[in-house]
């Protein structure tokens, strides 16, 4: 059954907010390595700097999806919301089911629409 345009703003503000809390939760993580050769070991420190880059891209993402949830909510309130951003075609509503905030059809998605 198709959702209203309500309970996808919702479920869309509440995905944004889990993301936001996320990054504000690991924040930490992120923070630059200390040179603290008295209490971190050279294998520990690199152990540190590898799960720095690994939160670092954990929060790359979390953004990527922060902004296409922001895109999707762009898209609603022009009354565009469901329909590709490539071709204007309506995408399949278990594709959106599964991301809210999918601009493309899957067609689209693949490298494009066959002539």
């Amino acid at each position: 059954m198709p959702q209203s345009n309500t309970e996808i703003r919702q479920a869309l503000n509440d995905r944004r907010a889990e993301l936001l809390q996320s990054s504000a939760d690991h924040e930490a993580d992120r923070a630059p390595v200390e040179l603290d050769q008295q209490s971190v070991g050279r294998l520990s420190r690199m152990d540190a700097i590898q799960v720095q880059a690994m939160a670092k891209d954990a929060e790359r993402r979390r953004q990527d999806e922060v902004r296409r949830i922001d895109a999707a909510l762009a898209r609603l309130d022009a009354g565009e919301y469901g329909y590709c951003v490539t071709c204007g075609e309506d995408i399949a509503p278990k594709r959106l089911a599964f991301d809210r905030s999918i601009p493309t059809c899957i067609d689209c998605a693949r490298g494009g629409k066959s002539a």
